[in-house]
């Protein structure tokens, strides 16, 4: 159990609240009980779909805590990249229909967070990033695989290379979320599009999904980014990016 997770199953639909304030940041024990929690919703019978928000009204996810990796080093980057590949893996392999509600900021491993599902409606203030760069990291939970699948090649070079920060209208024009609505209503627009899945026949539902996700060209999107996210930590720059970071101040990178 996580009280950084809130689970709740009613009308065929699983609500999972992420709830780590003040950035609804992801951390090892989240993470393992996302994955538990996937795997649990995949054996229930009675649950068709999945919508995942986050707590609050700023966050959807910030993504990782960076002071994980800044207090444990490389020792935290081997288990924090496997445990973001294994959760979101999880994730993107639930037997139904998964719909992200961004509520606001996804940043990182929090708009990894929402790659993973099927389906992302975003209100309109909210902003997506994957800006691991900034910092002397990389995306390690399906970002550099799943970004480019959905928004293009060179889409997704900008917003990881170039550090482009998307606002939702940029994002619904490029292909990033399916959705925009107001302000406060991601999370009961998504309800109503898992309600309108649930009408569907379950199995058919995951049998489509199973073939979907086969037409994708590569078989290594998950745990393919955990050994150049660990080597990271044998750089001078990750070192810097992260102290920089809380520091608030900026960094001074060494290309080294």
């Amino acid at each position: 159990m996580s009280n950084k997770l809130k689970i709740t199953i009613e009308n065929n639909t699983a609500l999972i609240t992420i709830n780590n304030p003040p950035a609804n940041t992801w951390d090892l024990e989240s993470l393992k009980f996302l994955k538990e929690t996937v795997e649990k919703l995949n054996k229930n019978k009675d649950v068709y779909s999945l919508v995942i928000t986050g707590e609050g009204e700023r966050f959807f996810s910030a993504g990782a805590d960076l002071k994980v990796f800044h207090e444990g080093g490389k020792s935290a980057a081997i288990d924090m990249s496997d445990a973001f590949a294994k959760a979101f893996e999880a994730l993107s392999n639930f037997r139904g229909f998964s719909i992200a509600a961004i509520n606001g900021y996804a940043m990182g491993g929090g708009l990894e967070c929402a790659l993973a599902c099927d389906v992302r409606i975003a209100e309109e203030q909210a902003r997506l990033a994957l800006p691991e760069p900034k910092v002397g990291l990389l995306p390690c939970g399906g970002g550099t695989h799943q970004l480019p699948r959905l928004i293009g090649e060179g889409w997704a070079k900008k917003m990881i290379l170039g550090g482009e920060q998307v606002d939702a209208n940029t994002a619904h024009a490029i292909g990033l979320v399916e959705e925009v609505v107001e302000s406060g209503i991601s999370l009961d627009r998504a309800l109503e599009l898992a309600a309108q899945a649930n009408k569907q026949s379950p199995i058919s539902v995951a049998a489509c999904k199973k073939l979907i996700h086969a037409a994708r060209s590569s078989k290594k999107s998950y745990g393919y980014e955990k050994g150049p996210f660990v080597d990271l930590f044998d750089s001078k720059d990750q070192a810097e990016g992260v102290t920089a970071f809380l520091e608030k101040r900026s960094p001074e990178w060494k290309n080294a």
